[in-house]
């Protein structure tokens, strides 16, 4: 409950809520914290602020401040590697990531949380790589006092999910690369595919565990492929092959690997051609030749995913299509850009 006095009657009484001050260009925070205790002083700068009453609040027992919601809330959302601090201000509280990894955002509980009324969280993209202390989400109430049921009602929805949020660390993989084409193989052409790749790989924390070059031949793919989990490999790409043409066997290389789930295929450009595939539980990549010529592909949107633990099958690769057309930008700004955003 809500108590309406005078300003000139509010010296001596204890603010009970943040009063904010904004400076167009400047500034936009707290002037004054709650708790604070109003003296004279005060008086002026507060008609300044527009405030010419202030509230005390006497809460019932079914009714919260937006302080200790927003506090309540922030602990529902935080998952695995995320942090936050109990020190809102305006009724709003950050969550920062714990660690350096890839944010995971369960999208459908974020929007039946915003769905309950009076409460909000705003968060990164999903799939955001993301560094240690980055502001990742923010969640508030939004009247300065609310029924506790719709506080329990959000965080009851948070809570099934395990946290809304989540920053999961990527695995250091050991990297095979196998580089597929008659003219690399027979020294026609000079082979740029395995600098790119193997940057792509270090650039994630992972390292190269081994390079074979491959004829357009079925089953010296699969011997290339074979080779390299025989060496320990956790984690396999190939370039080449990818394609519609008669010529290109990657595909069938791939197969009499052994591969046990395979799709082909990413609603993604540039990138449509590519191949995920699995040899039990280890991820072999198919990487289509525009990598030669766009820095950024659906490569790079699947990676990071893969090596923070998400086994990616057809329907991950389908949901690309929303966010994963590539504008092409004679200058490219990824990540700061609407590729791969609607994930």
């Amino acid at each position: 409950m809500l108590k309406k006095i005078k300003l000139q009657d509010a010296v001596g009484t204890r603010l009970a809520h943040d009063i904010t001050e904004i400076r167009p260009g400047e500034f936009k925070g707290p002037a004054f914290r709650k708790g604070q205790t109003v003296c004279n002083e005060d008086l002026c700068r507060l008609q300044k602020l527009g405030k010419n009453h202030l509230y005390l609040i006497d809460l019932e027992d079914d009714e919260i401040h937006e302080n200790e919601a927003a506090s309540i809330l922030a602990g529902a959302l935080a998952g695995e590697g995320i942090v936050w601090e109990n020190d809102p201000k305006e009724g709003k509280i950050g969550l920062m990531a714990k660690r350096d990894g890839l944010l995971q955002v369960n999208t459908a509980a974020l929007a039946a949380f915003n769905m309950v009324g009076e409460v909000m969280c705003a968060t990164r993209h999903n799939h955001t790589m993301v560094k240690k202390g980055d502001l990742v989400a923010a969640t508030r109430a939004i009247p300065l006092v609310m029924k506790r049921t719709l506080i329990e009602r959000a965080t009851a929805i948070a809570h099934q999910n395990g946290g809304v949020l989540a920053v999961k660390p990527l695995r250091q993989a050991k990297v095979g690369l196998v580089i597929t084409g008659d003219e690399v193989y027979h020294g026609l052409i000079e082979d740029r595919f395995a600098p790119i790749l193997s940057e792509k790989v270090t650039a994630l924390g992972s390292r190269l565990g081994g390079l074979v070059f491959a004829p357009d031949d079925a089953e010296l793919i699969g011997q290339a492929i074979r080779g390299h989990l025989a060496r320990g490999c956790d984690l396999l790409m190939l370039s080449g092959g990818m394609s519609v043409d008669p010529d290109d066997v990657t595909r069938q290389g791939i197969q009499s690997a052994g591969a046990t789930e395979m799709h082909y295929g990413a609603a993604a450009l540039p990138g449509a051609m590519f191949l995920m595939a699995y040899l039990g539980n280890i991820p072999l990549l198919g990487v289509p030749a525009c990598g030669l010529h766009h820095r950024i592909t659906v490569l790079d949107l699947v990676l990071p995913r893969i090596l923070a633990g998400e086994r990616i099958g057809k329907a991950a690769l389908a949901f690309l299509g929303h966010g994963g057309l590539c504008r092409d930008c004679p200058e490219c700004s990824y990540p700061h850009c609407p590729f791969g955003k609607g994930m």
